[in-house]
């Protein structure tokens, strides 16, 4: 379990074993590499949420990382904002 400050808004975040966002402003930091958990990445860039989608039933945000263009999905935690969540979604439809 991480607490972290949030490097995008400054949200101080409690972490639960599970915590890879700001449930506030939905940005993430590049830390894995390969598995979830593992902190293997040296990139550190800011994960941007880029994109929206329900798949078996759960939400996940799509994002992709400002240092190195790498891009991953992870399910959406039960605090995160869901005004946020709304704004990825309709940022990521618009035009379709």
């Amino acid at each position: 379990m991480e607490n972290f400050v949030c490097d995008s808004c400054g949200e101080s975040v409690v972490g639960n074993g599970y915590t890879d966002h700001c449930p506030e402003c939905l940005v993430g930091k590049h830390m894995d590499l390969l598995i979830p958990g593992d902190r293997a990445s040296d990139c550190q860039g800011l994960m941007v949420p880029v994109g929206f989608l329900i798949k078996n039933g759960e939400e996940k945000i799509v994002y992709k990382c400002q240092g190195c263009n790498h891009e991953f999905v992870v399910k959406t935690g039960p605090n995160d904002n869901r005004e946020a969540i709304l704004r990825v979604v309709v940022a990521s439809n618009y035009g379709k």
